[in-house]
C-alpha cells in the first residue's frame, strides 16, 4: 500500500508531535483532515486545503462523520494529563477509534507508543501506551505502531523535564533511575518514521521500535545538555531516592510538570532501549545520535522562536498577567502593548531612531550606567552608538545591541551583546488596531542556569519600570509626530 490520493486523517494536530507532523502532511499536497475537540484552536494553524472537523475519541458518535472516507488515520492521542483516570480514558479512546475505523473501512492506523519490555514492573504510563496499540490492532485494521523512548526536541515533555532540572540545579542528587538505559530519538527522526510509514506496502500490523544509534543513561542526557549550554553541573548518586519520591521532588523544582511529570518519572525505572532493529530494514532512516539531537533541538527552538508573533501569542490587550514574565521553553517573555492615535508609519518612526543620540526614551542615565557596568566586565558598553541617526539596517550595531531583524514599518528586533548570564532580545511590533495603531514591546531572556534566573528576577522590577516608561514615551512621540510637532523624537 502506498497512499496515492487517499484521504489522510490526523488526530492530535494541536499536540507536540501532531502539530509538527501536520506541516509535513500538508506538504504532500494530498487530501488531509484533522480532528479536534476544539476546531477553532486548529483552524488558524492549517492550510486552506486542510479540513478540520470537530470530534472527540471519547465520543464514539462524533467519529462516524470524522472517519468517513478515510484511508489512513494517525492516532496521536493520549490522556496522561487526566490524572489518575488517564489509563481508563486511553483505553476508552482507543476502543472508540478502533471500532469506528473498522466500521468505516479505514485501511491503516499509524500510532506512536512507548518503548519498554512488557512486564509486571512496567510503569502505568508505558503500559497504557502499549495497551492502546493492542486495542487498535484488535479492530482488525492494519496498524503500524512505533515505540519510542525519550523524544529529544524543544517542547517534548521528557526533554523539558531534563531542561528544567539541568537549568535550575547546579548540584543534582541523582537516584538510581538516572543510570537507567534509554535510547533517545530526535523529534525530526520520529516525524520521518511517521511520515514514511504512509508508503509502506499493505500487509499485516507491525510494531517498530525506534531510537537513536546507541543506548545512553538519563544522566548522560543531562550531562550532554549541560555541556552544550555551557553549564557546570555536579551529579551525586544516591541509592535511596525512589521514582515516587523523585516525582514529588520534581513537582517542587518544576511545578508545571507536577501532574504529568509524576506519571512520566515513575516510568524512568524501566529500560527503554531498542531490542528489535526491524525499523532499520523497513525504512531508509538513520536516526541522529544524542549530541546532534540536542544540538538540533536548540537550533529548531531558535528558528521557531524567531518566527513567533507575540501579537498573536499574547493577549491583544497587552496586559501581562504573570509576574516575572511568561515561560516559552527555556525563555522568559515580558510583553506589553499600547494603542496610539497615529498611523503605522508614524508609530514606527520613533522606534526606528532608538538608541545612539536619540536615547532610549526613558531612564537614559540608567542605560548609560548599564553600559558602564558592561565595560567594566569587558563588554561593549554603549560607546558604539549607532551608524546613522535615522537609517537602520539588519546587522547594525546599536549601543550594546545588534539589529537582528528590521522590517519597517512593522518590526524591529534587537539582540543584546552586553555581558549577560544568558541571551536577551528586545522587540517592537507595530500593527493596525481598530481605528488606530498598536505598539507591542517584548523583552525576552534565555537564562543560562540558576545565575541567569537570579539575574532576571532580581532586575525584573527595574526592567518593568524602564520598559513600561520606554513604551509610554515612544507612544507619546508617535502621537506628536502624527500631529506634525517637530519635537516628537526628543527623549
Amino acid at each position: 500500500m502506498s497512499n496515492r490520493g487517499g484521504l489522510i486523517c490526523l488526530t492530535g494536530g494541536t499536540g507536540y508531535i501532531g502539530g509538527r507532523l501536520l506541516r509535513l502532511l500538508e506538504e504532500r499536497d494530498k487530501p488531509l483532515r484533522c480532528l479536534a475537540r476544539r476546531p477553532e484552536v486548529l483552524r488558524d494553524r492549517v492550510a486552506a486545503t486542510t479540513e478540520v472537523l470537530r470530534a472527540d475519541v471519547l465520543d464514539l458518535d462524533s467519529l462516524s462523520a470524522a472517519l468517513q472516507g478515510v484511508e489512513t488515520a494517525y492516532y496521536l492521542v493520549h490522556n496522561m494529563g487526566a490524572g489518575d483516570e488517564f489509563e481508563q480514558k486511553d483505553r476508552q479512546g482507543a476502543s472508540n477509534f478502533a471500532e469506528a475505523a473498522r466500521r468505516l473501512g479505514v485501511r491503516r492506523i499509524i500510532y506512536l507508543g512507548g518503548l519498554g519490555d512488557p512486564s509486571p514492573e512496567l510503569s502505568a504510563h508505558l503500559r497504557s501506551r502499549q495497551e492502546v496499540g493492542e486495542i487498535l490492532r484488535g479492530s482488525g485494521v492494519e496498524v503500524i505502531e512505533f515505540r519510542a523512548s525519550i523524544v529529544i526536541g524543544s517542547g517534548s515533555l521528557s526533554f523539558e523535564l531534563i531542561r528544567s532540572l539541568v537549568e535550575r540545579l547546579p548540584v543534582m542528587i541523582c537516584p538510581k533511575w538516572v543510570a537507567t538505559p534509554a535510547q533517545p530519538i530526535a523529534v525530526e527522526d520520529v516525524l520521518a518514521y511517521l511520515h514514511a510509514s504512509l508508503e509502506l506496502p499493505e500487509g499485516e500490523s507491525r510494531i517498530f521500535e525506534i531510537g537513536g544509534p546507541e543506548p545512553v543513561s538519563y544522566g548522560d542526557i543531562m550531562r550532554e545538555y549541560a555541556r552544550q549550554r555551557g553549564l557546570r553541573r555536579w551529579m551525586i548518586s544516591v541509592p535511596v531516592l525512589t521514582p515516587y519520591l523523585s516525582s514529588l521532588w520534581l513537582g517542587l523544582v518544576t511545578p508545571v510538570y507536577a501532574r504529568t511529570g509524576r506519571k512520566l518519572i515513575e516510568g524512568l525505572r524501566n529500560q527503554t532501549v531498542v531490542r528489535d532493529d526491524s525499523a532499520c530494514e523497513a525504512f531508509d532512516i538513520r536516526p541522529r545520535g544524542l549530541k546532534e539531537a540536542i544540538s538540533r533541538a536548540f537550533v529548531n527552538e531558535d528558528d521557531d522562536f524567531a518566527e513567533t508573533r507575540w501579537s498573536d501569542a499574547l493577549s491583544s490587550g497587552g496586559q501581562e498577567t504573570q509576574w516575572g514574565g511568561r515561560r516559552f521553553g527555556s525563555r522568559i517573555v515580558d510583553s506589553r502593548a499600547l494603542d496610539v492615535d497615529a498611523p503605522v508609519q508614524a508609530a514606527f518612526e520613533p522606534i526606528s531612531r532608538i538608541g545612539g543620540g536619540t536615547g532610549w526614551y526613558y531612564g537614559n542615565w540608567l542605560w548609560r550606567l548599564r553600559g558602564l557596568l558592561d565595560l567594566l566586565v569587558g563588554g561593549v558598553g554603549v560607546r558604539r552608538g549607532r551608524r546613522d541617526p535615522v537609517d537602520l539596517h539588519t546587522g547594525d550595531a546599536l549601543d550594546f545591541w545588534r539589529v537582528e531583524a528590521f522590517d519597517p514599518p512593522q518590526r524591529l528586533r534587537l539582540m543584546a551583546e552586553m555581558r549577560l548570564p544568558g541571551r536577551a532580545w528586545l522587540e517592537f511590533e507595530v500593527s493596525e488596531c481598530g481605528r488606530g495603531t498598536q505598539i507591542r514591546q517584548t523583552a525576552t531572556f534565555d537564562p543560562l542556569g540558576i545565575a541567569g534566573l537570579a539575574y532576571w528576577y532580581a532586575l525584573y522590577p527595574l526592567h518593568r519600570l524602564v520598559f513600561a516608561g520606554m513604551l509610554r514615551n515612544i507612544a507619546c512621540a508617535a502621537e506628536l509626530l502624527a500631529r506634525g510637532q517637530s519635537g516628537s523624537l526628543d527623549s
